[in-house]
């Protein structure tokens, strides 16, 4: 399967360190435009197949997705799915991270996988986004000069 958005950053910082952030998703609000964090359901962390409940903001609009670990492969490869709150499948996000002499090359893909009817009418209602493509564009390029920016702070400290 080929995500329908691809983008891809080097950042001064080993795929262990950029792992451990991509990872994070209860902090990930720290680097995401849209998603304010969320949390590990049933005391689990990252891993294949724990569950998570994200929570994103657009302006007034909240709200919460559920999510499952689909790929889990330390230091190179985190993917989740992510549904509705009434179990439509919405979206994959997957970073792969490859190492690169001072860093690693960290590359976000994005794969739209909602229905028809996600995509035209529920999607837009709640999350305010009739471009949801083209918001997330904007989105994964937001997450990844934040990466690249944190990793940077972290070099010159």
């Amino acid at each position: 399967m080929e995500p329908t958005i691809s983008r891809s950053v080097t950042v001064p910082a080993g795929p262990g360190t950029v792992w451990s952030w991509v990872t994070d998703l209860p902090r990930m609000g720290e680097l995401s435009p849209e998603n304010v964090g969320g949390r590990w359901l049933d005391g689990t962390g990252p891993a294949l197949g724990a569950r998570f409940r994200g929570r994103n903001v657009n302006g007034e609009l909240r709200w919460w997705t559920r999510v499952r670990v689909v790929a889990f492969e330390p230091g190179r490869r985190f993917a989740f799915d992510v549904r509705t709150p009434l179990g439509s499948r919405v979206s994959r996000w997957e970073y792969v991270l490859t190492p690169v002499p001072g860093g690693c090359v960290v590359t976000e893909n994005w794969y739209r996988i909602g229905s028809w009817l996600v995509r035209r009418f529920m999607g837009p209602r709640v999350t305010g986004r009739a471009d949801r493509p083209g918001y997330n564009v904007a989105s994964i390029e937001h997450t990844l000069a934040a990466l690249k920016a944190r990793a940077e702070d972290r070099a010159a400290a």
